[in-house]
């Protein structure tokens, strides 16, 4: 296994979640590669904030298999970093995906996306991505 530890960003489990082949998704392609999977509390939130009655049974038992990092005043920090470079060169992110990439960060996690155009501007950010897995 290549690390044991992988967050994983919303991208990544909306598309298991939306896909009727999940053999065929992202997060499958992870599973043979990385021992234990993590996402951050603004990922939980995301899930929780989108889901309706019929979703809540696969996203529950989901939410119950992963450790859930905590975005909390270490990582604002380093959200507030990562913004003042992105601010720069005006290529700031959506405040969700700044906070992931914080807490990712924060935890010196490889953060799995199906959005590489979002995170590859965050320097330092170790990204792995569809395409990243099968080389």
């Amino acid at each position: 296994m290549e690390n044991a530890i992988i967050c994983l960003d919303t991208s990544v489990l909306f598309e298991y979640f939306r896909k009727k082949k999940k053999e065929d998704t992202f997060f499958i392609g992870l599973i043979g590669k990385y021992a234990k999977f993590e996402i951050t509390s603004i990922t939980e939130f995301e899930i929780k904030y989108g889901i309706n009655p019929g979703q809540s049974d696969f996203w529950n038992s989901l939410l119950r298999e992963v450790n859930i990092l905590p975005f909390d005043g270490e990582s604002a920090n380093i959200a507030v970093e990562i913004h003042k470079k992105l601010k720069k060169s005006n290529q700031q992110l959506a405040l969700p995906d700044l906070f992931i990439a914080a807490t990712a960060k924060k935890f010196n996690r490889p953060l799995a996306t199906m959005n590489v155009k979002h995170f590859e501007r965050i320097e330092g950010l170790d990204l792995v991505f569809p395409h990243s897995i099968n080389k």
